[in-house]
């Protein structure tokens, strides 16, 4: 506790100056909080009934906890890339987030089975499994996944003609607040609502793709760029 009271004196009188015995003072405070903590564990281990060895393993223990920590803190977005990858792997559509330039965000689409890019969107907060279609001018939801996501289809009005696989189908205008594929986020984004039954897929279509700085097909893959 003297040991931190002292500290923070001191980081209160040299706050303008920025520095603390020639260190910055964010460093300061830090070298500070780990003196602390080793005055701690040294002394719980010196005044203990533990034998020597014991606390010398207990302190070794806990050593290799800080740093595991620590560790994972500095590579945390390493790990996280690494987690979308097995993701990507795992579940057909999720997105890979990408790095693209300083402010730009990229994301990654990997062909299905059947031949068609699918990307696993937030719509709402709701996951929804979309087939990307450049051919479709709008997005169009299926009637069960506009239920999912909080749009009643019993309550819209079918009077827009749209081109399905099993031929033309009836579609009704809809707006969703938010739907974001990976870190690609569109808000208000106006969308169609397939009648119930007419469309067993939901469909991205270019309302949100045309939206981006560009895309890019290459064999299996999709490269989705904001």
């Amino acid at each position: 506790m003297i040991i931190l009271a002292g500290g923070l004196v001191l980081l209160v009188v040299n706050h303008d100056a920025g520095t603390v015995a020639g260190l910055d003072s964010d460093a300061f405070a830090g070298l500070i909080q780990l003196g602390a903590i080793a005055l701690l564990v040294g002394s719980g281990i010196v005044y203990s009934r533990t034998a020597w060895g014991s606390g010398l393993k207990m302190a070794a223990g806990w050593l290799a906890v800080l740093l595991v920590l620590v560790g994972g803190y500095q590579y945390r977005y390493e790990i996280q890339d690494v987690a979308h990858r097995v993701t990507a792997g795992l579940v057909p559509g999720s997105p890979l987030s990408m790095s693209f330039g300083e402010d730009g965000a990229a994301v990654r689409l990997d062909m299905l089975a059947n031949g068609h890019f699918g990307a696993r969107a937030v719509v709402d907060g709701v996951p929804v499994d979309f087939i990307v279609d450049t051919g479709a001018t709008s997005t169009v939801l299926s009637a069960e996944d506009a239920r999912r996501v909080g749009i009643d289809p019993q309550a819209l009005d079918y009077a827009i003609p749209i081109s399905t696989a099993n031929g033309v189908a009836r579609a009704a205008r809809a707006t969703v607040d938010e739907i974001g594929v990976g870190p690609i986020v569109r808000r208000r984004l106006p969308v169609l609502v397939a009648a119930p039954g007419a469309l067993g897929q939901s469909l991205l279509g270019m309302n949100f793709i045309g939206s981006l700085s560009g895309f890019d097909m290459r064999r299996d893959v999709m490269i989705l760029r904001d």
